[in-house]
């Protein structure tokens, strides 16, 4: 049982620095496109919380699942 929980710890961390980095990348891409692309007003702050949310998202969910995969393999 402590093997599954010390995989669960490390799938959470995964998915919590994954969804950290994803928000960054995120948020950068999101103000960049939104500059570029002349979003007009408050539509801006939409975009770039979109763009943030859904790439934390991606991120978080693929480390987590890379951390999955590695949970079972001894080195």
């Amino acid at each position: 049982m402590a093997r599954e929980s010390s995989c669960l710890a490390r799938v959470a961390a995964g998915a919590a620095v994954g969804g950290a980095v994803g928000g960054a990348v995120g948020a950068v891409w999101g103000t960049v496109e939104a500059i570029r692309y002349k979003v007009p007003g408050l539509l801006k702050i939409r975009h770039i919380g979109q763009t943030t949310v859904g790439s934390a998202a991606i991120f978080g969910l693929f480390l987590g699942a890379g951390s999955l995969i590695h949970c079972g393999k001894s080195y």
